[in-house]
């Protein structure tokens, strides 16, 4: 999809300045003061989300990535812009078979209980792998963020894996699910972390999304 080149631009020059990591937060009274926009970001282990993350940003080591799915059980807070304008939130990563019942269950309450309560929340982005298309899993984070009113974007991760005609059957298909959802953004973004692809978009998105 296109977004206005001056969109594409201002959201450019926002991700190549300062951007840090600002705090973990396992618990909600860990949580930053709410008093900037925040973007967050979501998706199942090993959907790419770290990967993404350091591309959007432009560097390497922001975002953590692991092969052991489940690693990242906290809410990261990243710090956007110097005066701040606005934060990236990477949630955990859901779907992990081998977790514990009781990690699951962590999980289910703080994404939930922030999803809910979290008025600096303008957008989430739900990472979903071009390989596989939208599973069950996914919609269960997709089903909590409708019931808590908060506006998302699907976005297409390691759209590169996968052939020209594979990658426009997942996003159509991906795109009329979307459509069926309250909360959901009828068009959907498919990126490459490795390839670069979509990127530029995806910040134009972040923007966009905190007006």
């Amino acid at each position: 999809m296109a977004f206005d080149p001056e969109l594409v631009e201002a959201a450019r020059k926002a991700f190549a300045g300062p951007v840090g990591f600002l705090k973990s937060a396992p618990k909600l009274e860990h949580l930053p003061a709410p008093d900037v926009p925040e973007v967050a970001f979501a998706g199942r282990s090993n959907v790419g989300k770290s990967s993404l993350l350091n591309a959007l940003t432009g560097r390497n080591g922001l975002a953590r990535t692991s092969n052991t799915p489940g690693r990242t059980q906290e809410l990261n807070f990243f710090d956007v812009g110097d005066p701040l304008k606005f934060r990236l939130v990477d949630m955990p990563g859901y779907g992990f078979a081998k977790a514990p019942k009781d990690m699951v269950r962590q999980w289910r309450w703080l994404v939930n209980d922030y999803l809910r309560g979290r008025q600096a929340l303008k957008r989430a982005l739900v990472l979903i792998d071009s390989r596989h298309g939208i599973k069950d899993v996914d919609r269960d984070i997709l089903d909590m963020l409708d019931a808590a009113a908060v506006s998302y974007r699907i976005v297409l991760t390691k759209a590169d894996k996968v052939k020209a005609s594979e990658l426009a059957r997942v996003a159509e298909e991906t795109a009329a699910e979307a459509r069926k959802r309250p909360a959901a953004h009828p068009e959907i973004l498919a990126t490459s972390s490795e390839k670069g692809m979509g990127v530029p978009e995806l910040r134009a998105a972040v923007l966009e999304a905190i007006g």
